[in-house]
């Protein structure tokens, strides 16, 4: 029997709501040659020169570089590098890996803006390959970029998903007791298995058809990445599971965009500035106080933001030059630096807490934790997976031919994993915002879908929870302290909203769900539809 190599996959067992944690690493072994590589920055300007830091226990070694999308693209090759082995820090997570530099390359000076998929490859014997993925992003270079849009890709939370070397900013081996997240996370070090590429037929984490009536839950997910060697978190963030399919449907339809990091959106918002439209997809959780602000200033001066994504929840800092990213959620009133200080307003926690208390909406038109979770688990599991419709003339309905009550994007599963949503109440028939949570009461509530904020337990043979019901998740809690009286979280339910919000000069579009783009790879005709219609609408073809 021929088994496929796997990476070195660690294993970590504790008595929370996980059963086990495992994470990626390198086996450090001569007897089985691999190659891991990083890049010394996320991003680079064309003409920069890029540098490959690795570590390989194979004595010789490949790197070639595609520019990735619908048709990949073959833009660099160096073959035969010899293979120098360095050992993976024991916080490599947190304080980087300090590998030197194992190649470098000078971009061309007319390199496009893009996504650049880095492979590192060395033979294994027996006509096997060690393969390891990771990227860099090429930032756009003209100054009247006219006809395209600016696609921000969601890195942050990308970055807060990755666990190579043992954690990240939901479980890990950090900590007194070795069994805690990582409130730091560094950039140099490579991506786990799964965030950069995926086979064809990987698994979805909201995936169709619906559980039946007492079946137990299934998180296939899980179990595909343990049986094949990927990342556990592979499924909820990532360009290869969320953000590269909205590139290949936007190049198959003739959408001419360019692209930068959160981290570039941060330190160099007048890339963003040349634009009249903005898109971020897939799953972009975690944003710096700068993003925002930049975001907003962008949209107030007359520009255009398009969000077909989920789970705007917490504030981070970038630190050491965006080289580190500082998060610690639920854990920021008793252990975050800024906390008592000037400071302060940088706590990082949910936009939401009091102590920061700046609604998502007024940036993005929705609130993350009016809305959290969809369509999987104990996490209303047999939903619709798609929004009903409420406000079917509105501009982006043109041509989609919906209806009052319709329910668009269902056989797709766009309604799902994580939602963004708004507090609302009915008049004659039609939502509108309470602005009780904070939302600007002027939103238009288009369509929506119900989501809790915390998993329902049911006491039936065979369940296994993802989250639990609360006792031991602190992803959604916003306040310190015991929990409340009146359960583990005082609000379960909530909705995923799409909306309509005029800002300043500009105009903000939110179809408030991670899946979205699911819609778009699926083929499904309403998804594709209103996605067209507000491109087109912000990039002045409408």
């Amino acid at each position: 029997m021929n088994i496929r190599p796997r990476p070195s996959v660690a294993m970590h067992v504790d008595n929370n709501w996980h059963l086990s944690h495992w994470y990626e690493m390198p086996r450090e072994d001569p007897q089985s040659p691999e190659v891991y590589t990083y890049t010394d920055a996320m991003s680079y300007a064309p003409g920069s020169e890029v540098s490959f830091h690795t570590s390989a226990t194979a004595p010789r070694w490949t790197l070639q570089v595609y520019r990735d999308g619908n048709e990949p693209v073959l833009v660099h090759e160096a073959r035969d590098l010899e293979g120098h082995f360095h050992t993976a820090p024991k916080q490599a997570y947190r304080k980087g890996c300090g590998w030197p530099v194992g190649h470098r390359w000078r971009l061309p000076g007319d390199i496009a803006s893009g996504f650049y998929r880095v492979v590192s490859t060395c033979d294994r014997g027996n006509d096997s390959k060690f393969v390891q993925h990771h990227f860099f992003v090429v930032t756009p270079s003209n100054p009247k970029p006219e006809g395209r849009f600016l696609l921000i890709l969601p890195t942050s939370t990308w970055l807060a998903y990755n666990d190579w070397g043992g954690a990240n900013s939901y479980d890990g081996i950090d900590g007194e007791n070795g069994a805690q997240f990582s409130p730091d996370l560094s950039i140099e070090r490579p991506w786990t298995r799964g965030l950069v590429w995926l086979p064809p037929g990987a698994p979805r984490l909201c995936d169709i058809p619906k559980r039946r009536p007492l079946d137990a839950p299934r998180y296939t997910t899980k179990e595909w990445a343990f049986t094949n060697g990927f990342a556990q978190f592979f499924a909820s963030a990532g360009w290869a599971q969320f953000d590269r399919h909205f590139v290949v449907w936007a190049e198959r339809q003739g959408y001419a965009f360019d692209m930068i990091t959160q981290t570039d959106l941060h330190y160099r918002p007048e890339i963003l500035n040349r634009y009249k439209a903005a898109v971020i997809v897939g799953h972009d959780e975690y944003w710096t106080r700068e993003m925002r602000n930049h975001v907003d200033a962008f949209v107030e001066a007359g520009g255009n933001l398009a969000r077909f994504a989920g789970n705007f929840l917490w504030q981070v800092r970038l630190e050491d030059e965006g080289k580190r990213q500082v998060c610690y959620k639920a854990r920021a009133q008793a252990e975050d630096p800024v906390r008592g200080t000037d400071k302060a307003h940088l706590l990082t926690t949910a936009w939401e807490n009091p102590d920061i208390n700046w609604p998502g909406a007024t940036t993005m038109g929705v609130n993350g934790l009016q809305g959290v979770y969809a369509s999987w688990g104990g996490l209303s599991p047999r939903g619709s997976r798609g929004f009903t419709v409420y406000r079917p003339n509105h501009w982006a309905f043109a041509g989609a031919d919906t209806y009052y009550g319709d329910v668009i994007g269902d056989e797709a599963g766009i309604f799902a994993y994580e939602v963004d949503g708004l507090d609302y109440t009915f008049r004659k028939g039609l939502p509108y915002p309470t602005g009780e949570d904070g939302a600007p009461t002027s939103i238009e509530i288009l369509a929506l879908s119900p989501a809790v904020r915390v998993e329902e337990e049911h006491d039936y043979e065979g369940f296994r929870y993802y989250l639990g019901n609360g006792k031991t998740n602190s992803s959604t809690r916003t306040t310190p302290g015991p929990t409340p009286p009146e359960g583990p979280d005082p609000q379960r339910y909530g909705s995923g909203v799409i909306v309509s919000m005029a800002k300043g000069k500009g105009e903000v579009f939110c179809a408030g769900s991670c899946e979205w783009l699911t819609g778009l790879a699926r083929g499904d005709f309403t998804t594709e539809q209103v996605t067209r219609n507000v491109l087109n609408r912000f990039l002045g073809k409408a």
